[in-house]
């Protein structure tokens, strides 16, 4: 077999082969061409039938939302509902106000066992103390105690200073012993208080204590225990009169 042979053989593939290849690519670029324009009426269609007429329903709803807000703030039943929604704000505006004054005052979380010192409607300091631990103390005789601080709103009655706790009879009854006279000697410890304390008045106070320790847990006979610098600060910043919230 000649070379001649050999290589004209090997060229009549390869140009069949081109010849194919154009025949694939123009056939690929027709169905490519059809299938855009096929696509491009798909979306126009799409178009006009369902996004056009949602565009309409837009801005007709918000026409007829005009519309009916206009006619709605004409309606006596609204304008009476309305009257009476701002009369409502203003009311609890002026409630806030009574409550919140530029005078001091204190809040106490019963809860948390947190306070919350406040003066011209800032707050000036927070920490912890101590309220009631609800637990229940009973006789024999059918006597029976709650420790429970009380809850809501209160007035500082009296401002102490060195207070003297006069024990109740409770007290007596808790540590198994008699329950002595009413000014028997034995009711009156020094020194268990703290510095200071404020009267909330029928018996329950704002006080220090010497278990320090048990600050911020629920363990008192009812009234609220501080810190000595908290209770200090609190005893300086509240005046007789100041409120006291509790909840």
């Amino acid at each position: 077999m000649s070379r001649n042979n050999i290589v004209h053989g090997s060229e009549e593939p390869l140009q069949s082969e081109i010849t194919d290849g154009e025949q694939i690519i123009r056939a690929t670029d027709k169905i490519i061409f059809w299938g855009a324009l096929f696509t491009s009426l798909l979306l126009l269609l799409f178009f006009f039938n369902y996004a056009v007429p949602g565009l309409q329903e837009i801005h007709l709803g918000k026409k007829e939302l005009a519309d009916n807000s206009e006619e709605l703030k004409k309606d006596v039943l609204y304008k009476k509902m309305i009257s009476q929604l701002n009369r409502d704000v203003q009311g609890l505006a002026r409630k806030y106000n009574s409550y919140t004054s530029g005078q001091s005052y204190m809040v106490i979380n019963t809860t948390d066992n947190r306070f919350l010192l406040y003066r011209n409607k800032k707050l000036i300091r927070e920490g912890l103390c101590s309220s009631g631990s609800y637990k229940m103390l009973q006789t024999l005789e059918g006597r029976s105690w709650i420790f429970k601080t009380p809850k809501g709103k209160f007035w500082v009655q009296g401002k102490i200073t060195n207070p003297t706790w006069k024990r109740p009879d409770w007290s007596f009854v808790e540590e198994g012993l008699p329950i002595p006279p009413e000014d028997h000697n034995s009711r009156y410890e020094y020194g268990v208080l703290g510095d200071y304390a404020l009267s909330l008045g029928d018996g329950y106070l704002i006080h220090g204590t010497i278990y320090k320790r048990f600050i911020g847990m629920p363990v008192t006979h009812g009234c609220v225990r501080l810190g000595d610098e908290d209770l200090k600060t609190i005893y300086n910043t509240l005046s007789i009169g100041s409120k006291v919230y509790i909840f």
